[in-house]
């Protein structure tokens, strides 16, 4: 199976010439390398580029790490410079590198030095970082699998083929086992030996993994929920037993968004215009990794869903927050009582804003109703969107919301 990541590749091949280092991040086993080391290359040579002004290092590979050191990779690479032509310089996992800020910017100066180099820690594009690249580093985000770019490939019948994504997500190697038992025990293994021991050696966690497993465990039974980190510690004294402070749980919770496991949606005041307290919701970046952490149980479609229309905007380039909108009502005994509803997400791109709702089914009046009661209090002129989990056709309702299924909008089918 061949995933051509064809809109990733569009980003590179966009991003030549422009100056700046290319950057390609993500989460850990999404497929950075192969779009670099194969896609990529295969693009090169393709136009002409010849062999020898390929110069790539994969310094996660174990013969390379001599090369970790910041000194003796420029002299690997200086010494493949002999003439003028355009050199393409392919560096994975540049973050094992020391000091690679200065390794980077050494090229920046270079005419004739095109550098593209991956990364999966956000730490590494820090402000810090940024500023050490003097404004010429340039980030493409690179996800696991979409739906769209899954079913491509796979195929098969539609609503079985998004059944077996909510179930595995979208790391292309989990794609390439026929066996739910191989995909299962492949997210297992990786999730414990790769991702989670990842995040515990580069921070130098002192008690281990156990806390930061538990961390995991409590967010992905509460996939997509409003919390803070006051109530997580709240869960983790009262249900887990265990009595860890709050800044160690803050801390861990950056960590692991530093990895790309996790990302979060912070809560929107519509009518208010502004971000609310410390609430905030979770969503993992790749849903299989989500289900092994909790061993395949607690598969709840609807919160599933949600979790993957939030990685579907992501990676449609929208920043995503999670929506309140503040509503009066007339009790029994007609006093005005305050309520707050809430919007799973409000997105924003560039001038443009669509408020969003999941709902998993829509059986009849009532539940519309109830779905789309926060979008009826939002007054401006932004479309209102409710993505339902069936297979009816798209449409607008009587109150000018999109009524979209889940398959045209994973699919592209309908334009937001």
């Amino acid at each position: 199976m061949i995933f051509e990541r064809q809109s990733y590749l569009q980003e590179l091949i966009s991003a030549e010439g422009n100056g700046m280092i290319k950057i390609v991040t993500g989460i850990r086993r999404c497929g950075k390398s192969y779009l670099l080391f194969n896609l990529y290359r295969s693009h090169l040579i393709k136009l002409g580029v010849s062999e020898d002004h390929l110069i790539q290092v994969n310094l996660e590979d174990r013969r390379n790490k001599q090369l970790r050191n910041p000194d003796a990779l420029i002299e690997y690479i200086d010494n493949r410079m002999t003439d003028n032509r355009t050199y393409y310089i392919l560096l994975d996992e540049i973050q094992l590198v020391n000091e690679f800020e200065d390794v980077l910017n050494s090229y920046l100066s270079i005419p004739n030095a095109e550098v593209y180099v991956t990364g999966s820690n956000a730490k590494f594009l820090s402000n810090d970082i940024i500023t050490a690249f003097r404004g010429r580093g340039w980030e493409i985000r690179i996800h696991p699998l979409s739906f769209s770019e899954y079913y491509d490939v796979v195929g098969g019948e539609l609503s079985q083929a998004l059944e077996n994504y909510y179930l595995y997500g979208g790391l292309p190697a989990v794609a390439q086992f026929d066996s739910p038992i191989m995909k299962q025990d492949y997210l297992r293994e990786i999730f414990k030996t790769v991702y989670l021991r990842d995040v515990v050696e580069r921070n130098h966690l002192r008690g281990g993994s156990d806390g930061l497993h538990e961390l995991l465990r409590i967010l992905a039974s509460a996939m997509g929920s409003s919390t803070n980190v006051k109530r997580i510690a709240n869960t983790f004294k009262y249900e887990a037993g265990i009595d860890i402070g709050r800044n160690t749980i803050a801390r861990y919770l950056a960590h692991l968004q530093d990895a790309f496991l996790i990302n979060e949606a912070l809560r929107y005041d519509v009518k208010g215009r502004k971000y609310v307290g410390t609430e905030t919701k979770y969503y993992f970046e790749d849903i299989g990794i989500r289900n092994a952490i909790l061993d395949f149980r607690q598969l709840e479609f609807n919160h599933t869903m949600e979790n993957v229309i939030y990685n579907e905007l992501r990676r449609l380039h929208y920043s995503v927050d999670g929506g309140r909108v503040e509503t009066f009502k007339q009790n029994k005994d007609g006093k005005s009582v305050r309520s707050n509803l809430e919007i799973d997400f409000v997105v924003n791109r560039h001038d443009e804003r669509l408020y969003i709702q999941s709902a998993y089914a829509l059986p009849d009046k009532e539940k519309t109703e109830q779905e789309q009661a926060s979008l009826m209090q939002v007054n401006d002129n932004f479309h209102k969107v409710i993505i339902v989990g069936d297979r009816y056709h798209s449409n607008y309702n009587e109150d000018g919301i999109l009524l979209l299924n889940i398959y045209d909008f994973l699919l592209g089918k309908v334009r937001l």
